[in-house]
């Protein structure tokens, strides 16, 4: 009984509720067209189609009028139309002639000298030796005194051995903040690897060779002379033999003068040799070139050019008591002993294992003279 109630005034509450606040959620109605329409006659539809259509054009040709029945048609002439009459080109006057050069006064070439002698050739000079570079077929690995796990270069011979390696500072007069001067320090030269005699690679291959002889000239075609009768000899007089004189003995008389002159010893001088040849020179300029250090030096120093003397030993190492300044030129005496101190460096360090000089010239490069120009080096 209170069921059906409840479910009756639930639907009665329900109805109630919609129709008061159903209106609210209704949407808006959809936006509509309005077109204003005008209502015409048949009448006036018909005018305003027929106004529309474009009218039809009417197409007139015109006819000409036939002959009439007895009237002659107009006569043809049978003969052909006359062709017109055209006048024949006037002929052109022929050009004259061109004139025929005058050739009496061309004088013809002289003829060209052959010379029938044939070309001396030069013969090279036998003593010139082609220098064979220095090739490893493969990396071979240098004896060091010491070993380590990673190699260190061997040092210059006026470098300190140290376990650190710092760089030459040389005091500078030039520069605002003044530098305490330090020698140059490297460390001991070390390999990775321990290298025995028996690992050193021979040398197989000579470090000069001689140039190849030319083939000989050929002998100059003699001329036949015209055989002349030889002169009769005359008769001469025999001469007669002249007294045999009594033979002396040759180490007597060598002993003798030896013993006159005090008992010296003949020394015979070694031939000089010839001279350096200019690829010689050049590769010793650049052996030396590589050791000089000029960044180092001082503005001034760098303009200054200085003249070295060395000697040498004849293992191609210099002497480094000999090595001294000649002259110097560009700037003071601080910058020229700065500079002929770099070059003192580059001679030592290069030299240290001899230069490759020919030993045959050794007279020749017994002493060297070197100039030290920033600009350009040069050797004697």
């Amino acid at each position: 009984m209170n069921t059906g109630q409840i479910i009756s005034g639930a639907g009665h509450l329900a109805l109630i509720g919609w129709a008061l606040i159903g209106g609210v959620f209704r949407s808006d109605p959809l936006p509509f067209e309005v077109v204003e329409a005008t209502a015409i006659s048949t009448e006036e539809y018909a005018a305003l189609i027929a106004r529309q259509s474009a009218p039809e054009a009417a197409a007139v040709v015109d006819t000409p009028e036939p002959p009439a029945p007895g009237e002659a048609a107009p006569g043809l002439s049978s003969e052909a139309d006359a062709a017109p009459e055209s006048a024949p080109p006037e002929a052109s006057g022929t050009p004259p002639p061109d004139a025929t050069p005058d050739v009496s006064e061309v004088t013809p070439p002289a003829p060209a000298e052959v010379a029938d002698a044939a070309p001396v050739l030069e013969v090279p000079q036998e003593d010139v030796a082609i220098m064979v570079p220095e090739v490893s077929r493969r990396p071979e690995p240098r004896p060091a005194p010491r070993v380590a796990p990673e190699p260190v270069a061997q040092p210059e011979p006026d470098v300190k051995v140290d376990e650190v390696a710092r760089p030459e500072v040389t005091p500078d007069e030039s520069a605002e903040v003044v530098q305490e001067p330090s020698e140059a320090s490297a460390p001991e030269e070390a390999a990775t690897e321990i290298v025995t005699e028996a690992e050193k690679p021979k040398e197989t291959a000579p470090s000069t060779s001689l140039r190849p002889k030319p083939r000989p000239a050929r002998p100059a075609a003699v001329a036949q002379e015209t055989p002349t009768e030889a002169p009769k000899p005359t008769p001469t007089e025999t001469p007669k033999p002249a007294p045999v004189q009594p033979k002396t003995d040759q180490n007597s008389v060598n002993a003798a003068l030896a013993a006159a002159l005090g008992g010296g010893q003949q020394t015979t001088e070694r031939p000089a040799g010839p001279p350096l040849t200019s690829g010689e020179k050049d590769a010793l300029r650049v052996a030396v070139q590589q050791c000089w250090n000029v960044g180092s030096l001082s503005s001034e120093a760098l303009a200054t050019t200085v003249v070295v003397t060395v000697g040498m030993a004849e293992d191609g190492k210099p002497k480094t008591g000999s090595i001294r300044m000649l002259s110097s030129s560009g700037g003071s005496d601080a910058a020229a002993r700065q500079a002929f101190e770099a070059a003192r460096r580059a001679i030592i360090r290069c030299g240290a294992n001899g230069f490759n000089l020919p030993v045959e010239k050794y007279d020749q490069w017994r002493d060297i003279e070197m100039t030290f120009n920033p600009e350009r080096m040069r050797i004697k």
